[in-house]
């Protein structure tokens, strides 16, 4: 597929539904995107953490840990606590709340990708984990559980891959248990002036070229910076977030909006 390149500085989708034809800055058709985005994450799952850290000079690290501060899972109580954590395959944020909550959480990983989730099968039974966190292949617009089952859910820089974000925010309602916490961290928009002129050279000039040179192949980092651009600015996704019918909606940017985490409520 010819890439649309023509220009860096596109801004978010005024009407997140473009987003179910928006692969980075191509247009396709509805139904195209899932199998693009499948093929993006195959070639990368190997180097997704690598791929993070391109992205976000290593801040990712630093974000996930506050995403799961925020979170706070409980380290001990009355009946089972469980996550879900979809588009998660590596398990790279159900390992975190599982250790944080002293192995007492357990956690469902789901994710469309088998080739992301072999990767974090892998990483759970070499940590020990393989009893506290099982690993799911399925869709986040068709989630494979039942209502009300979940006591959080968790995605991290995996919605703006997902063709129809608000089938996936209904899904993640419908699973939520009542007071559960829905919890999502994205790349987002820059709000700082200057520093989103510094982060655009850095996106689109080194990150595919930093792609290309470790992987032999830039095409996936492209798509990557790409699809940030398009996804809905923080105001917008907090909206898409209330009309799902979550309730008690809030956001907070990391790295002056470079991230941005989006809180609701289950209630």
């Amino acid at each position: 597929m010819a890439r649309d390149t023509s220009s860096t500085t596109r801004s978010s989708v005024s009407d997140p539904a473009e987003m179910a034809t928006s692969f980075g800055f191509t247009t396709v058709r509805d139904g195209e995107k899932q199998a693009l985005v499948d093929d993006v994450f195959h070639k990368v799952a190997s180097r997704y953490d690598l791929m993070n850290d391109l992205m976000s000079g290593g801040m990712h690290r630093l974000w996930k840990d506050a995403m799961v501060s925020v979170l706070n899972p409980p380290t001990h109580g009355a009946r089972p606590w469980r996550l879900l954590d979809v588009a998660g395959g590596t398990g790279d944020i159900a390992t975190r709340i599982v250790e944080r909550s002293d192995r007492t959480a357990g956690a469902t990983v789901c994710d469309i990708n088998g080739s992301m989730l072999g990767v974090g099968k892998e990483r759970a039974q070499k940590a020990g984990l393989g009893d506290h966190i099982e690993f799911v292949q399925g869709n986040a617009e068709d989630l494979p559980f039942p209502d009300n089952h979940f006591d959080a859910y968790t995605i991290a820089f995996g919605i703006r891959n997902v063709p129809h974000i608000e089938k996936a925010l209904g899904e993640a309602h419908r699973v939520l248990k009542r007071g559960g916490r829905f919890l999502c961290l994205e790349f987002s928009q820059v709000d700082v002036p200057a520093l989103d002129k510094v982060y655009d050279l850095f996106s689109f000039h080194a990150i595919p070229k930093m792609g290309e040179w470790v992987t032999g192949d830039g095409d996936p980092y492209a798509y990557l910076v790409e699809s940030i651009r398009k996804f809905p600015n923080q105001e917008r996704f907090a909206e898409m977030i209330r009309r799902a019918g979550f309730q008690r909606v809030t956001y907070r940017n990391y790295t002056g909006g470079i991230a941005a985490l989006h809180s609701g409520w289950k209630l």
